[in-house]
């Protein structure tokens, strides 16, 4: 006669606890967190903008201002590298937003970089840190006169050549842009009504010709921003030297 056998039994489940002991609570994942707030470009953009704002209000020390220099040329280059290894513009269609941040970000170090020039000008030509007066010197050549008539030089390329041309283009580029929306849309409803394409096509290329229009719409507002920063970016520099020699 066959024993009889017990059946096997599961081993209870404990409750999670947390660092406490207390059971029934969830353990906080921070490196989940982190990834959910690097994958959301929205919430960087705005710690981007306060970072900014704080820049403006509170002065910097030196080391600080060295890094944020650091730091805004890295990206500009970076933003640089992108643009020209594109295919299309619409591959870099955060290209106006990205764009406006890194001039607010130049606009704020550039009145960070005037706090400590008036405040600390007097200690050395260090006092707004080591990466403006190395930059300075490299400029400058050790001679004053040198310095004055390259950076006259750099102001006019950068005013004349280099804003007011790319404001040109944006301007032109988002004017044709919109002037020949009707005449896309009606040819696609044109292919679409022959059957040469279908709907699914159909509704793509208007949302590609959507976009398109936002893209040269926004590029032009920006460019138009950037002008802005380089008039205020020549008047800051006055303003420094007539400061400077004032204190």
């Amino acid at each position: 006669m066959a024993e009889a056998t017990t059946p096997a039994t599961r081993p209870a489940r404990t409750p999670a606890t947390t660092g406490n002991g207390e059971p029934g609570a969830k353990e906080f994942d921070f490196k989940g967190s982190l990834a959910t707030v690097a994958g959301r470009g929205d919430i960087l953009l705005a710690l981007g903008v306060v970072s900014i704002l704080v820049v403006l209000i509170l002065p910097l020390p030196k080391w600080a201002m060295d890094v944020s220099l650091a730091f805004s040329m890295t990206f500009s280059v970076l933003i640089l590298m992108v643009a020209l290894f594109i295919e299309k513009p619409l591959d870099f269609n955060a290209f106006p937003t990205v764009l406006l941040l890194a001039t607010m970000i130049r606009l704020a170090l550039t009145l960070a970089s005037t706090r400590l020039i008036l405040a600390n000008g007097h200690e050395g030509t260090d006092a707004a840190g080591q990466v403006i007066q190395a930059f300075g010197g490299f400029v400058m050549s050790g001679n004053f006169v040198i310095g004055i008539i390259v950076f006259g030089i750099l102001v006019i390329v950068n005013f004349i050549v280099i804003t007011k041309g790319s404001g040109r283009i944006a301007e032109v580029a988002a004017r044709f842009t919109l002037d020949a929306m009707p005449g896309k849309q009606m040819a696609i409803d044109a292919d679409l009504s022959t059957g040469l394409i279908d709907e699914d096509t159909a509704r793509k290329r208007r949302r590609d010709l959507e976009d398109e229009s936002t893209f040269f719409g926004a590029m032009d507002g920006a460019a138009k921003f950037v002008r802005g920063d380089a008039i205020a970016g020549i008047l800051i520099t006055f303003i420094n030297i007539i400061g400077g020699m004032i204190i």
